[in-house]
Formats: structure tokens, sequence, C-alpha cells
């Protein structure tokens, strides 16, 4: 009998440090990114970690609603991808964490908030096809005024699409002297250039560059990820022009979720997007801007450091969406009329 107990009681323990072992191997990532993105890391962080990774894909606000519903019992570790806005959002669904590698990244993005890890960077730039606009010189925001530019700029909307919301910050701050959101000297030239969009709005930010390089739109307010990738596969009758008085480059992050049942994995997982070989793969091989310092990106991405930049007071947008967005709705109401 006490033989039979004593093997039980092994075989009890082995089971129970053989679920622990594969625990401790496994990651759940929540995740809005391309397909490019994912396929770039997740097989490559499997064979680095030894570490099994389910994935769920769907959009950010999907996957924030799902984190919320899952706070008493997480089952996702970690969220990989979303605007630095829905982060600052909802700092109750993640857990503080600090990458080993944040040192290495470029000052503006280093992780202050203590639970946001940036991993990439996306500017907003116009996108401009050179074939029809030959006989314009388009170098800023205050080109786009020209009257030949009148009902031939692509834009969607900054009330619902999030890329186009983006422009209509940079905007504000480019064109504002005190870099003030609501300053009303830059919401002067909001107005002009809603009138030079014609009452013409993209119904998506795919539209928008997509408008361009069919030729049915002259230049496009837009951001530097899928125009980079166009020009990568060839589209030889579009550039990216970054506007002189400044492009704002915002951070997609990651974070790790509070309650995670796979802590160590997730952490890992922060050190591994901000690695110098993943953030050479975002710049070389993808079209994603990397934050890492130390990293060269393809000829399809201009140097960082060569760029008009702006930056983003991203805590007051956030809080402050509502009111921008509001005023901009106001303004193009009126003008419709």
């Amino acid at each position: 009998m006490k033989k039979i107990i004593s093997v039980l009681l092994v075989t009890l323990l082995l089971t129970a440090c053989g679920a622990k072992k594969e625990d401790e191997q496994k990651l759940v990532v929540y995740s809005p990114n391309s397909e490019g993105m994912i396929n770039a890391v997740i097989p490559l962080f499997e064979n680095k970690e030894g570490v099994k990774v389910e994935l769920i894909s769907a959009g950010t606000g999907e996957l924030i609603k799902r984190i919320e519903s899952e706070k008493a019992n997480p089952y996702g570790d970690v969220l990989f991808g979303g605007t630095y806005t829905q982060f600052l959002s909802n700092k109750d669904l993640f857990m503080d964490y600090v990458s080993t590698e944040d040192t290495n990244v470029v000052d503006e993005y280093k992780n202050d908030t203590g639970f946001i890890t940036y991993n990439v960077l996306d500017g907003s730039v116009l996108v401009v096809n050179k074939e029809l606009t030959e006989d314009l010189t388009i170098e800023s925001y205050e080109d786009l005024l020209q009257p030949e530019l009148k009902g031939k700029i692509a834009t969607a909307d900054p009330a619902n699409s999030s890329s186009a919301f983006a422009q209509l910050t940079n905007i504000l701050l480019a064109m504002s002297p005190d870099k003030d959101y609501m300053n009303d000297e830059a919401w002067d030239y909001v107005e002009k250039l809603v009138k030079q969009w014609d009452g013409k709005i993209q119904s998506g930010s795919s539209s928008v560059y997509k408008s361009v390089v069919d030729g049915e739109m002259w230049v496009g307010l837009t951001y530097e990820d899928p125009v980079s990738k166009l020009i990568q596969d060839g589209a030889k009758n579009i550039e990216i022009v970054y506007p002189k008085e400044g492009s704002v480059f915002l951070p997609a992050g990651a974070g790790i979720i509070k309650g995670t049942k796979n802590e160590e994995n997730a952490k890992k997982f922060m050190d591994f997007i901000l690695s110098e070989e993943v953030q050479t793969i975002f710049g070389s091989d993808l079209t994603n801007r990397p934050v890492r310092k130390d990293v060269k990106t393809g000829d399809h991405l201009k140097d960082y450091s060569t760029l008009p930049l702006i930056f983003e007071d991203m805590e007051y947008v956030t809080e402050h969406k509502e009111d921008i967005v509001k005023r901009y709705t106001e303004l193009f109401a009126k003008l419709q009329n």
C-alpha cells in the first residue's frame, strides 16, 4: 500500500512540475499588428526563447475591451501594438515594466510611463503624385494652399480616422507659433485647408494613399508606413514629403497585461521587440521605423536624424482629444453650409 501511495505521489509531483514547466514556456499575445510584423516577430521569438506563443489578432479597441472584461482572470499576457492614446487611456490594465533595452531607445520614446514599451514609430507625411504635380512645388503644409490643389487633396476624417486625427494634431503643432493645439492662428490654417478639400473626404486611411497612387488625387495627408511599403514594392509615381514645418512621429506600444500568468516570458518579449535584431528587421525588411538609436534603416526610409521633427504632447492630446475633435467637427460643418 505504501508503495502504491509513493508511486502516486511521485506521479503527481512530476505532473505538477511538468505543468509548471509548460506554463513557463507559454505566452499569449494579443495584437492588432499587420501580418508582416507578426510573421517577422513571433516565430523568431519562439525559436530564440523556446516559448510557444498563442496569438490572438483583432483591432486594438476590441482587444482593449477584452482585456478589460478579463481583468479578474486575465487570459492574455501581452498587448503588442496600439497607439499611445489607447495605452494612456487604460493605464489600469497594464503592469509596470521597463525593458532592459530601454537605454538604447531614442530619448523621446523611452519608457517614461513605466508600462508602455514603445517599439516602432510612424510619422504624419504627405504622399505626392510626382507626375500630376510636376509643375508645382510641394514641400510644406503651406504649399497645400496653392489654388491648383483645390479638390485634389486626399484626406480621411479626423473625427473617425486615427491617422487623420494624427495629421490634424501635427498640423496644429506645425502651424502654431507657440505650439498650442488651440492656437487661433493654427486653426485659421486648418480652415483654409478644409476649404481646399472642397468637401471631399476619403472613406478611410488606405483610400487616401491609394487615391494618390491611382491618380484620382494629387496629394494625400497620410502616414509613412504604407507609403514606404508602396515605394519599396516599386511604385514610381509617388514620393513622400516631410513638411518643412515639421512631422510628428507617434509611437506604437506594447504592454504587459496586469495579472499575467506568464510574467517572465512577457518581460522577455518586451526586451525582444527592442533588441537590435528585431529593430533592424522593422527598419530594413519591413517599413516600420524603429525606436532604437543604433539601428540603420533601409533605403526606403530616410534617416530619422535628417527629418524635420516636432514632438507631440501625448498626455495633453490624450486628455483633450474630444475638445480637438469637437472644434474640428464644428469647423467642418460650418464650411459645408
